[in-house]
Order: C-alpha cells, then structure tokens, then sequence
C-alpha cells in the first residue's frame, strides 16, 4: 500500500503565549499543498518492523523518525502484523512544510488500513498528538484554522485551487525550537480567522509569521528570497512555519526558472 504524504504552509502564524506544559499557544491557518513524500508499506511473515529510506537524507536516528514511532505508539496498543516501510524523502527537513508530521500521520493511516485496526480519524487525531503537535492536521488533509499547541482543528473556507504556489528553500534549514527560543509569545490585535476571509491581494500588511522577524535577523536570505517572490509578482508571500522555506501566491504561473542568480531549490506547484 503506497501512500503520499503532502506538505503545508501556514496561512499566517501568531504565537500567542508560552503554557504551562511547556508548549506554545498558536493559531495559524494550515493549507495542504501538492508536494509530497512517498511511503510504502507492505506485511512481512514475521512480527518484526522494518524501516529504510531513499532520496533526501534523513539525519539522526532512524529510531526518531516519525514512521517508526508511529508503529511503536500503536504497538502499545493493539498486535501488529510484521511491516516493512519505505520512505522515498522529497520534502526537505528544517522547511517549515511539516514533512515530518506528515509522514507520521500517514504511517497511522496505512498501519491503520493494512492491519485493520478499525481506528476513525478522531482516534487516529488522538494518536497523532502523540506524534506531534503538527501531526493531527495531516489526518483530514483539509485547510484547517488550527489553535492551541495545534491539537484544536476548524474547517475552514480557504481555497487557493485557481493560484499558483510557489515554494522556495534556502539551502539551510531552522530547527522550530531554535525559534521558539528567538521569539516573544504575543496575543495578536487581529485574528488570523478574520484577515483570512478576505481575498489573498489583502493579505500582504496584515497577515503575518510571528517567527519570520527573527529567523530573518539571523538568516538574512529568508527576507531576500521573499522579497524577490514579490518583485517576481506574487500577491502574498511568507515564510511558512518556523522556517526556512519561504513561499508566494501567483495569479498567473509565473515564468520558470526563478532566483537563477541564486543557489537553492525552487518548485511551481
């Protein structure tokens, strides 16, 4: 069973205060777009687990992957039958495009399918918190106002089908909670909800990334790279996430290739 995991950008991200438990209150709007990792997962003879991986480069541990935790977290719970995994990795790590979160929910999907645990999306939504604040998005795969530590999820009437997004990634990344460490948690004086119901050409002063300011004081390209989608003619651009993929609104397909006096990844989707 082959499964295709997308990315997200964040429509917006307002860090609104540091809580109790050590994690951040946000609200964002999550928006799935069509890039993808592939997983595929099939049964083995025996009991055990099997993980490995192609394409990009996974750093760490594979034991930290979300796959494979994923399979653990279930193991608790119910008898597996024996997998094996394979991740082919297209989406870059450190990008603010939840890659990783994604993957693990879909690995929640497949085992869920394939050893037919019965589980509903609210019960896989429960597992998926486990994984990570990220992950409970990535089980509906809709546009999502997501609040909380993102474990609150609200559809949301956002549809960005007749524009062209494009999606640029230095070649560095930014670790979410180097982030988290640069910046001052503030409630906003306008809700995300609100700027977002109107169309993405009043987007540009209004809706913006509470890490953006920091990440580009210490990595000045992030700012470069989002200005020049501007000057290239996007309607809106932002960082998206923690960083460092930065991504523009078009119209109109814009013309290809972009940022060639630059050296880094740029895909149309």
């Amino acid at each position: 069973m082959i499964a295709f995991p997308p990315a997200k950008i964040n429509l917006g991200l307002n860090i609104i205060a540091k809580r109790k438990d050590g994690f951040h209150a946000i609200e964002s709007v999550f928006y799935p777009i069509s890039w993808t990792d592939v997983i595929e997962v099939i049964k083995t003879e025996n009991q055990e687990f099997k993980f490995n991986s192609s394409g990009l480069q996974i750093p760490g541990n594979s034991d930290n992957n979300l796959i494979v935790k994923a399979c653990k977290l279930l193991q608790k719970d119910f008898v597996l039958a024996g997998l094996s995994f394979h991740l082919h990795k297209i989406l870059p790590m450190g990008a603010g495009l939840g890659g990783g979160s994604s993957d693990g929910a879909s690995a929640l999907m497949l085992i869920n399918k394939v050893c037919k645990l019965g589980l509903n999306k609210e019960k896989l939504k429960y597992y998926a918190l486990e994984l990570g604040s990220d992950c409970p998005f990535f089980i509906d795969e809709k546009p999502m106002f997501v609040s909380g530590r993102g474990e609150h999820l609200e559809e949301i009437n956002v549809d960005l089908k007749n524009w062209y997004i494009v999606v640029v990634m230095p070649p560095f990344s930014v670790g979410t909670a180097d982030a988290y460490r640069w910046i001052q948690p503030k409630a906003p004086e306008i809700s995300i909800k609100a700027i977002i119901s109107s169309s993405p050409e009043n987007w540009k002063n209004n809706l913006t990334n509470d890490f953006e300011e920091e990440v580009i004081k210490r990595h000045a390209l992030v700012g470069e790279l989002k200005a020049e989608l501007y000057q290239q003619g996007a309607v809106y651009a932002s960082m998206s996430g923690s960083g460092a993929s930065v991504y523009g609104l078009f119209k109109s397909k814009p013309e290809s290739p972009l940022f060639t006096n630059m050296n880094e990844w740029c895909g149309i989707l």
